[in-house]
């Protein structure tokens, strides 16, 4: 993944101007950090299991001094969360430029990233935590609400009202997935694993409610149905669990998806069958065990997803990787699951409109 980070000055700024440009860049990665943004700061991840905004801390510390020393015909090069060169540009130039988690073809697969991280060479950046432009949950609301719309556009009668939508991750940018469903007039079950990050939701206003029993969440989502109210409701649980006893039930949603990191094996899918914490100790004590677990896990997963698809809820794959990891456990058929971008954002792209994310830089609202 590549990417790329301009800085530039507001409208009517002066782009000469150092100590802006100096602000600007200090300001990204520290709001990247922030407590109320990222998930866990003092590893410096950001969101998505293990996107990080700086390898290490060394190398946070040697990014700041250099945006701190930038001068406006400079242009600072990080190679995946590492500062490693300042070249001499102009003053139209991007004044940082970031490439993350690239590796040669050959060497591109998880165990040798992994090896590589271990050993301090790379880190993964996700799309938006290592350019420091994560903005928390508030920067994917657009996107989601848009990819509910979309698909009430083309597969219900243009609106979620009344609909079911069922979840897993409520966790960076999984955050957004109740308000954006709720936006839309659906009746919202989202499932996570750490009753953490389902109790920031409710904080913050994105969840209605939480509960630990599905029982109770169905039972809150039919009353909401039947008073044709949007409701959202948090569940604290294992989609791996979750979504095969929605199936064993007949309890077919309308739309189903999934945003948990399962990108991420080891650090963003909880295996099934055990707690959060003996998650966490076995990650640690057996990394292998660990990734075997969750691979298993998410066949279990998609498997049901494929159940309630075939049983008439609209399923979509939302950008995790879920499906190659399922195919892994064994689930051939794990791509009869489309994906989110050709079903709903490629052809609103076509109309010249989508999930784009805007960031002001000055901390000035004006410019927002």
């Amino acid at each position: 993944m590549s990417l790329s980070t301009v800085i530039q000055a507001p409208r009517g700024r002066q782009m000469s101007c150092k100590g802006w440009h100096q602000e600007a860049a200090l300001r990204m990665i520290h709001n990247n950090l922030d407590p109320e943004v990222a998930e866990k700061p003092e590893e410096l991840i950001v969101y998505g299991g293990r996107g990080k905004a700086a390898r290490d801390w060394p190398s946070f510390y040697a990014i700041v001094r250099s945006l701190q020393s930038l001068e406006n015909d400079e242009t600072l090069l990080v190679q995946s969360g590492r500062p490693v060169g300042i070249f001499r540009t102009h003053p139209e130039s991007p004044r940082v430029l970031i490439a993350n988690s690239n590796l040669v073809g050959h060497w591109s697969n998880f165990d040798e990233f992994t090896r590589l991280e271990k050993l301090g060479l790379t880190m993964y950046g996700q799309m938006t935590a290592g350019s420091w432009i994560y903005i928390g949950s508030q920067g994917i609301v657009q996107g989601t609400y848009e990819t509910f719309a979309s698909l009430a556009r083309k597969h219900i009668d243009g609106s979620l009202a009344g609909r079911i939508v069922v979840s897993g991750g409520m966790g960076g940018m999984g955050g957004a997935q109740p308000l954006a469903a709720t936006m839309n007039g659906a009746c919202f079950l989202g499932v996570d694993v750490d009753a953490q990050r389902i109790q920031r939701r409710l904080e913050t206003g994105y969840c209605d409610r939480m509960t630990r029993d599905l029982d109770e969440a169905l039972r809150m989502l039919g009353e909401a149905q039947a008073n044709k109210t949007a409701l959202s409701v948090g569940l604290v649980g294992n989609c791996a669990d979750v979504i095969p006893e929605l199936a064993r039930r007949d309890f077919v949603p309308d739309v189903l998806t999934d945003q948990t990191s399962a990108h991420d094996p080891l650090n963003g899918y909880v295996p099934n069958g055990m707690t959060l914490d003996e998650a966490r100790a076995l990650r640690t004590r057996d990394p292998l065990e660990y990734l075997a677990r969750a691979t298993s896990a998410m066949g279990v997963h998609v498997e049901a997803m494929l159940a309630l698809q075939r049983k008439g809820a609209v399923t979509f794959d939302y950008g995790n990787n879920i499906r190659t990891q399922a195919k892994k456990a064994g689930v051939a058929n794990a791509f009869d699951i489309p994906g989110f971008v050709p079903e709903y954002i490629r052809p609103l792209f076509c109309e010249g409109r989508g999930p784009f994310r805007w960031v002001a830089l000055s901390g000035d609202p004006e410019d927002i």
